[in-house]
């Protein structure tokens, strides 16, 4: 079920609301995880099934973690947590590309078998949506409470809650159990919650289906042909950097919005990340429930920078390859990683003597933003192939082509909202400094802004959020 779509926004939120509102606090974690496996369960009911078992493991290997007597008990239920989730993880993500390396590489030295085309089955396993989401606050969950930075969860309802809550559950942000333990607990509703949790929905609509969904209409013009222009490279680009953008902002405002609307305060995931003056300060702004969980499960176990300097390099190097990896079986999610592993690397290395830091910060600014452009050509491009032809037409004007072949099907209201949708990014406040307590103009805006929002939303098709896909 899409946030943006027809039936969750005139079916499925307000009866969820209704019967919310009228159960007891004590049944409210079993009302909130039944609308949750509903919410999950409506595209492929079956995948309920890996939710629950995720769910179920985690919380019993995390009572035996709470219980255990010795170290080395505790380091058992920890090890038998992580390799069923990550493992499962692994199988749903990453199975089909690893059959078809092995078939690639093996077809060099083996022929295929009478009838078939493969050395290798190739495994088609369809991935189920938020995996990575919900696998990664279980993981979270089992190695807190293992390092005693979390207490046990109070009971399994309470707990399914926490790992299905459909606010975040497809797509973050990526919630530790102990920021919200209190709140599973106890959750206070006032209205000054649900007015403010109604205007992150209504900006999070409103950027999802106003702006992303209308510039996901120019990405084809770079993405979409063999050899685009080079008018027609920087508009397509430019396009699915600011749909990326507006698409994932969307969809954080949005899962923050419905949190405050149950009682629940999730932490910022989104702050203002092309304004930012370094790739170092891009991460900190991007996806930042991911950004604090690479670096607090990943990078310091590493050893982070406690280790000398070439080994702070190779850990900034790792954790950037496996969270391009994390966002999917391609190798071209590896190169976008590795690409921001080297940027943050070489920031690291260089200090206050990096180019750039040396810049006026509205310079920094902007040659952080291609810094950051070319990172999304790498992340949207199908093939190496395709991403170095666009590059191309980027930066050799009619090199092969017209420069605006690929434009035809581009509306001209797109080429003007690229502009000025990149000024609003720079330079605009964001979402959490826009929300407030509401005055009469400011209800009379959003609610032109939501009247806007739902008539795009019955006028097209719901799209899915670009993060469900990871």
């Amino acid at each position: 079920m899409v946030f943006s779509s027809y039936i969750f926004i005139f079916w499925f939120l307000p009866l969820f609301l209704v019967c919310y509102a009228l159960t007891p606090a004590r049944y409210r974690a079993t009302c909130l995880t039944a609308a949750s496996y509903l919410f999950y369960g409506w595209w492929r009911p079956e995948y309920c099934l890996l939710l629950a078992a995720v769910t179920l493991i985690t919380y019993y290997a995390g009572k035996r973690i709470a219980k255990a007597s010795s170290a080395k008990r505790k380091s058992a239920w920890l090890v038998v947590s992580l390799v069923f989730t990550l493992g499962m993880l692994g199988l749903f993500k990453y199975a089909s590309m690893l059959s078809l390396w092995a078939d690639n590489i093996l077809g060099l030295f083996i022929s295929p078998a009478a009838g078939s085309e493969h050395v290798v089955p190739i495994l088609d396993i369809v991935l189920p949506i938020g995996i990575s989401f919900f696998t990664f606050q279980a993981v979270s969950y089992v190695v807190d409470l293992y390092r005693g930075d979390a207490e046990e969860a109070i009971g399994l309802i309470s707990y399914a809650s926490y790992i299905s809550m459909f606010p975040q559950l497809i797509a973050g942000p990526i919630v530790r159990y102990q920021w919200i333990a209190d709140e599973l607990r106890v959750r206070t509703h006032t209205p000054e919650k649900c007015f403010l949790g109604a205007q992150f929905l209504i900006l999070g609509l409103a950027k999802k289906v106003l702006l992303s969904d209308c510039f996901a209409l120019a990405v084809p013009a770079a993405f979409g042909v063999e050899q685009p222009g080079f008018l027609a490279a920087w508009v397509g680009v430019m396009a699915y950097t600011l749909q990326i953008y507006f698409d994932f902002s969307g969809y954080s405002d949005m899962a923050v919005g419905l949190g405050l609307l149950i009682g629940f305060n999730f932490p910022q995931n989104f702050d203002s990340p092309y304004k930012s003056a370094s790739i170092t300060e891009f991460w900190r702004r991007w996806h930042m429930s991911l950004s604090s969980w690479l670096r607090g499960y990943l990078y310091i176990p590493l050893g982070g920078n406690r280790l000398g300097r070439v080994r702070t390099y190779v850990n900034l190097m790792l954790v950037m390859l496996l969270g391009g990896l994390w966002h999917g079986a391609s190798i071209m999610f590896v190169l976008w990683g590795l690409w921001h592993g080297i940027l943050l690397a070489t920031e690291r290395a260089l200090g206050d003597r990096h180019p750039i830091g040396r810049l006026p910060r509205p310079v920094a600014v902007l040659v952080t933003t291609l810094m950051v452009i070319f990172g999304w050509l790498l992340f949207r491009a199908e093939d190496l192939g395709q991403a170095a032809a666009i590059f191309r037409a980027m930066w050799l004007p009619g090199y092969g082509s017209p420069i605006n072949q690929g434009l035809e099907r581009v509306h001209s209201i797109i080429l003007i909202m690229i502009p000025v949708c990149m000024f609003i990014c720079w330079f605009s406040p964001n979402s959490w400094q826009r929300t407030s307590r509401l005055t009469i103009g400011q209800a009379l805006a959003y609610g032109i802004l939501l009247c806007l929002a739902i008539a795009a939303v019955l006028a097209t098709k719901a799209s899915p959020f670009l993060y469900f896909q990871f």
